[in-house]
């Protein structure tokens, strides 16, 4: 396990799994852990994740901006309009992950999302422990896959017809969105 260290040149105290590329710095800086709502918003992290699942987090960090653009700046009206031929299209895309699986759940997700009374947004955050209940790691190796939280949400989704979204990715999305607060101890991104 990588613990807490130095980017290049600047001097801050990172959590270790954010020092092996430029773009996982800006990710852990800017963005990773940092309070995030909006429906479509969150629908785009809710698709990444699950996109990411089996992959390297870098690998989407990279595909991002085409992600954006095939998905239609992850609009999940739009997204929910997708059809064959756009699975077709998306298929051919170099730029994304071209995963038939993964595609046809983002679809199906969309129109899932769209669905919810509350809003995925509302819904997401209902599922978010009390900051009190979850302190910040020391190490790494106190950073959990799971939670309870992210058990129950995961298990409330697939409930509601979303697709790729397991605990381990339930809890991934928590970590990214703010939900809870995964940066060590150390980290100089306070909580």
């Amino acid at each position: 396990m990588v613990e807490p260290g130095l980017a290049p040149g600047d001097g801050k105290v990172r959590c270790g799994w954010a020092l092996s590329a430029p773009e996982y710095v800006a990710y852990h800086d800017e963005e990773w852990g940092r309070e995030l709502r909006g429906d479509q918003t969150l629908f785009e992290r809710v698709s990444l994740e699950a996109f990411q699942s089996g992959l390297s987090w870098i690998t989407i960090l990279r595909k991002r901006p085409a992600f954006r653009e095939a998905f239609a700046g992850f609009d999940p009206v739009a997204v929910a309009r997708f059809d064959d031929s756009d699975v077709r299209r998306l298929l051919a895309d170099a730029g994304i992950v071209r995963n038939r699986a993964k595609i046809e759940a983002t679809i199906s997700n969309a129109r899932a999302a769209l669905g919810l009374e509350e809003g995925l947004s509302d819904l997401l955050w209902s599922f978010a422990p009390d900051p009190a209940s979850h302190p910040r790691p020391a190490t790494l190796a106190d950073v959990p896959a799971t939670s309870p939280e992210s058990t129950a949400l995961a298990k409330e989704l697939r409930r509601r017809g979303f697709r790729f979204v397991g605990p381990t990715t339930a809890y991934a999305l928590m970590q990214a969105t703010g939900m809870v607060d995964d940066h060590l101890v150390d980290c100089w991104v306070s909580g």
